[in-house]
Formats: structure tokens, C-alpha cells, sequence
């Protein structure tokens, strides 16, 4: 009897043993399931970060890429538009050319007769003018002549040809010169140097200053010029002209100006 009070009394503290057991047991499992959801949930989570930093660098790299684009984009609009006013300049130029071209035939009609009455006014100026370098300048006019019948030479080419001989004409105007030559002296042909100041005074001396002479415009022709007045000044006149000494005043026969009486 004793022996089943003392199992009566144990039964209960070994089932507190093991509720507490059982207890224990099922704190720890409870435990163990939510440290594991934890570390589940900072995985997650770090893969969430992880997602969220590369979405974050990928609209960075897109947002840098697209301001890039703009500035590209910008570059080219202004590449774009400078290109077209260039293609409207262009353009215009184009179709002034073809005005021009179309005018070319026209041009030509009225320039060519303005041309030759060019050359025949400069060589009547040429035969009116005072007599000097004669053949030079007469041969000039015969070469424009030639020039204006041949069909090889531009219409430009022979209005620069024209043009050059004036220019040529409209210096001698301006230019101090002396050269060699013949002239007739007394019935004889005499080398001689011929001194010419612009287009004011013409005059030649012999070699050896033994006769001196001067063109006179009233009369259209050579005459003798005093020596005692002349003959130097003449001679210091051809060496200035020639450079060998530095300019001087020279004395010079210069036809007195007239006046028509109306």
C-alpha cells in the first residue's frame, strides 16, 4: 500500500516534467523558426536594397545618357541650321549664276562694239597726242586690233587688254622718261635723245648737245630751241630721267595756254 501512495505522488511532478519539457522544446523550435524568418526577412532585404541600388545606378546612367543625347541633339540643331543657311546662300548664289549665264550672250553683243570704239578712240588719241614712242604705241593699238579679231580670246581677256592699254596711255601723264632715237636735224637723220615730261614738253639734244629741239603743239612740229637757255637745262633733264643725278627745277619750253573768243 505504501508503495502506490509514494508512485501516486511521484506521477504528478514527472508529468510537470514533462510538460515542462515539452515546453522547453517547443520555445526553442518557436525560437529557432523565427531567428530563420529573420535571416529570411535581412535577405530578402538585402536583395531588395540590392535590386533598389541597381535600379537607382541604372537610372542614373540612363539619366546621364540622356543629357548627353540633349547636348548631342542641341549641337545639331545648331549644325543643322547653320547648314542651311549655308544651303540658302548657296542657293541664291546658284541662281544669280544662272542669271549671269543666261546674260552671257547679251552681255557680250553690247560690251564687244564698246571694246573696239575703245581702240579706235585710243589710237586717235595716240595720232592727236604729242609724237612720242610713236611705234611703241601705234604697235600697241595694232595688237589690241589683233586681239579683238581672234575668236580664242575671252571677251574678259580682251576688255583687260583694253583697259591696260589705257592705263599705259594715262600714265605717261604722270611719268618722266628719256630715250634713244632718230630724228631728222637739218635734212639729216641723227641719233638723238628724246626727253619727255609727262605730256607738258617734248624735246631731243644730239649727241653731244650740238642741237637741241622741242615739239611745239601750236604748230605741230620740231622746232630749235635756243641753247644758251635750253641746252643745259635739256641735258640735266635726261640724266634726272635716266636717275644719274637727283631731281631738279628745270626750265622747260611750255606752249602759253589759249583762249577761244566766243
Amino acid at each position: 500500500m505504501l508503495n502506490n501512495r509514494k508512485l501516486s505522488s511521484l506521477l504528478p511532478s514527472i508529468f510537470i516534467c514533462a510538460i515542462a519539457g515539452l515546453s522547453t522544446q517547443a520555445y526553442a523550435a518557436t525560437v529557432s523558426e523565427v531567428m530563420q524568418a529573420g535571416e529570411q526577412r535581412a535577405d530578402a532585404g538585402q536583395k531588395a536594397q540590392a535590386e533598389v541600388d541597381s535600379v537607382a545606378d541604372q537610372t542614373e546612367k540612363i539619366l546621364n545618357d540622356y543629357r548627353s543625347v540633349t547636348k548631342v541633339v542641341d549641337g545639331l540643331q545648331v549644325y543643322n541650321k547653320l547648314l542651311q543657311t549655308q544651303l540658302d546662300n548657296q542657293n541664291a548664289e546658284m541662281e544669280a549664276l544662272t542669271e549671269s549665264i543666261a546674260n552671257v550672250a547679251l552681255i557680250e553683243r553690247q560690251i564687244v562694239p564698246l571694246m573696239t570704239r575703245m581702240v579706235d578712240g585710243l589710237e586717235q588719241f595716240v595720232q592727236l597726242d604729242t609724237p612720242f614712242l610713236l611705234e611703241e604705241r601705234t604697235g600697241r593699238v595694232e595688237r589690241l586690233r589683233g586681239i579683238m579679231e581672234r575668236s580664242d580670246v575671252s571677251a574678259a581677256e580682251k576688255l583687260r587688254n583694253v583697259l591696260e592699254g589705257y592705263q599705259i596711255e594715262n600714265d605717261y601723264g604722270r611719268t618722266i622718261e628719256a630715250y634713244k632715237g632718230t630724228q631728222e636735224v637739218n635734212g639729216n637723220q641723227l641719233e638723238v635723245d628724246f626727253l619727255r615730261i609727262g605730256r607738258v614738253a617734248l624735246m631731243y639734244q644730239t649727241v653731244g648737245a650740238g642741237y637741241t629741239g622741242a615739239w611745239d603743239a601750236t604748230t605741230n612740229s620740231w622746232v630749235e630751241l635756243p641753247a644758251a637757255t635750253y641746252q643745259k637745262q635739256v641735258t640735266d633733264g635726261i640724266k634726272i630721267a635716266r636717275k644719274q643725278v637727283a631731281p631738279d627745277l628745270l626750265i622747260v619750253p611750255v606752249p602759253a595756254p589759249t583762249r577761244e573768243v566766243q
